[in-house]
């Protein structure tokens, strides 16, 4: 049994902050509005109030201190509410880090802030694919807001979160808004990594069944300017970039390390903004009438939320969540554009920027200590394939292969008091063993990815700089062997666990990164 947060009293929270718009509160500065209000404060004084508030990083109302959402570790399967530092702040993530310690954690609940209850869990199987959805690693996506240290949820193909019966989402052609805070630099093509209004029975019901934002570069139905990613509507079996089925040049390329994403919809008018989410304003993307295609006009939204997933229940997508919130009523432009000079004042950052350190949040490069062969030479993966090998690299290397070799230390995915890697130029990719040969990879979400992305960092095993231990094969190092990279005993049946020169192969040094 899910206990719903604590709901804290908002009757003159919300007068207050009427009030304050009514005297000109959108032309006021981000600093104040971020120090006595959140993002349903605005739309509550715009009269558009929030009838769904999920974050994992921080307080959507001034006043809300109840939990933000729950996690569960693999040790027991026992559960912990993450809750604030203090009333309208940030995630206490130190409570997760220590609940969470030597083991592994996923998200299991995502609290509504809100009156309305409107929690998010775990997804079921639908008509796209079965279920249940993975739930997200609670330590994959850390960041900083206003300085102190959060997580967001960390959407790998195949998770995804759902609430069938809501309480205040709209329905039929009711008018509704919502925003969302993506990653930027995480997503793929797939379907469909979408926040918002979905089908309550998790099947395909018809065109106009959905209102949803959608991140990523799918151009199965539609597309903007660009390469993409693009921010689009997931109205159902259509993902729209503007009046018109397919290609609308006005909307832009976005991929902004936080991304702000808005959708809003009406009787017969629609509009997508966007904007950065550590500075600057808004831009309208689109604003006008419903898609011209049959089933659009009116809509008939079913008052479901999914996130991470279609409609559906498609969930080849990927993509990072931090926070969004759902609306009853259009909201204007000015109420909006005063929830982005708030989002932009809580201070997002992309958390750590220590270098050369085994400390998660590092950037590190990692060079072979073999002589005289290697010692040059250092970790990195292959642009034309997956594989994972040494390569020299030095001051004069392209841009390229510097990045290739370089690395972000996680929290280890299967076990916090070990590593994982993640590639700097391919956020969301993993160096993760495979039939013991080394490879980059996207995760899965499933807890065989964590294993084979997780290492456990001890002495050198040669007494220099550090080994790297498989936590699922213990007796395996993080092996160079002909240029090429594995998990390997010293002496074995496979070539790569030559007792010659294992001990220098499998140590490494910490430096300094190349990107």
């Amino acid at each position: 049994m899910i206990n719903p947060p604590r709901r804290a009293q908002r009757a003159l929270l919300a007068a207050g902050a009427t009030a304050a718009l009514a005297a000109g509160l959108l032309t006021s500065t981000a600093t104040s509005q971020a120090a006595t209000q959140g993002p349903c404060d605005i739309y509550a004084a715009g009269n558009t109030p929030c009838v769904a508030a999920h974050s994992t990083t921080r307080a959507l109302y001034g006043a809300y201190n109840g939990p933000l959402y729950q996690v569960k570790r693999a040790s027991d399967n026992t559960t912990r509410n993450i809750g604030l530092l203090n009333a309208g702040g940030v995630a206490d993530a130190a409570a997760q880090d220590s609940f969470c310690a030597g083991t592994s954690c996923v998200i299991t609940v995502i609290y509504d802030q809100s009156p309305k209850g409107n929690n998010l869990t775990q997804a079921p199987g639908g008509g796209a694919a079965g279920g249940p959805d993975n739930l997200a690693n609670a330590f994959e996506a850390p960041i900083t807001v206003g300085g102190h240290k959060a997580y967001g949820v960390y959407v790998a193909p195949g998770t995804g979160y759902r609430n069938n019966n809501t309480n205040g989402i709209a329905t039929g052609d009711q008018p509704e808004g919502m925003y969302a805070i993506f990653n930027g630099a995480h997503f793929n093509g797939g379907c469909c990594f979408d926040y918002g209004n979905a089908e309550t029975n998790n099947l395909d019901t018809g065109n106009g069944h959905m209102e949803a934002l959608y991140f990523g570069n799918n151009k199965g139905w539609g597309w903007g300017s660009g390469n993409g990613p693009w921010v689009m509507a997931d109205l159902e079996n259509g993902l729209f970039s503007g009046v018109n089925r397919g290609f609308n040049a006005g909307d832009p390329t976005v991929n902004h390390r936080f991304l702000t994403a808005m959708l809003k919809g009406g009787p017969n008018q629609w509009a997508l903004r966007g904007g950065n989410a550590q500075s600057g304003s808004l831009s309208t993307f689109y604003n006008g009438i419903r898609p011209t295609a049959s089933g659009y006009n009116p809509m008939s939204k079913e008052g479901a939320i999914i996130l991470g997933i279609g409609g559906d229940n498609s969930k080849w997508a990927q993509g990072t969540f931090y926070e969004g919130v759902m609306t009853s009523g259009y909201p204007s432009d000015a109420t909006e554009n005063a929830v982005q000079a708030n989002i932009t004042a809580a201070g997002y950052s992309s958390g750590s920027t220590s270098t050369g350190s085994l400390t998660p949040g590092s950037r590190i490069s990692l060079r072979a200590t073999t002589a005289p062969c290697c010692t040059s030479h250092y970790l990195r993966h292959n642009d034309a394939d997956s594989k994972v090998v040494i390569s020299s690299i030095n001051s004069s290397s392209s841009a390229t292969d510097k990045a290739d070799a370089t690395w972000i230390v996680r929290a280890g995915l299967a076990n916090t008091s070990c590593l994982s890697f993640e590639s700097v130029d391919k956020p969301g990719q993993f160096l993760r063993h495979y039939n013991y040969q080394l490879n980059l990879n996207a995760d899965d979400g499933g807890s065989a990815f964590a294993q084979d992305a997780t290492f456990c960092s001890t002495t050198g095993n040669s007494g220099t700089g550090n080994s790297f231990q498989s936590v699922n094969f213990p007796t395996k190092y993080l092996r160079h062997y002909n240029y090429t990279a594995y998990i390997a005993s010293n002496g074995g049946s496979n070539t790569w666990d030559s007792a010659t020169s294992w001990a220098q192969d499998t140590s490494w040094l910490t430096a300094s990164p190349w990107s």
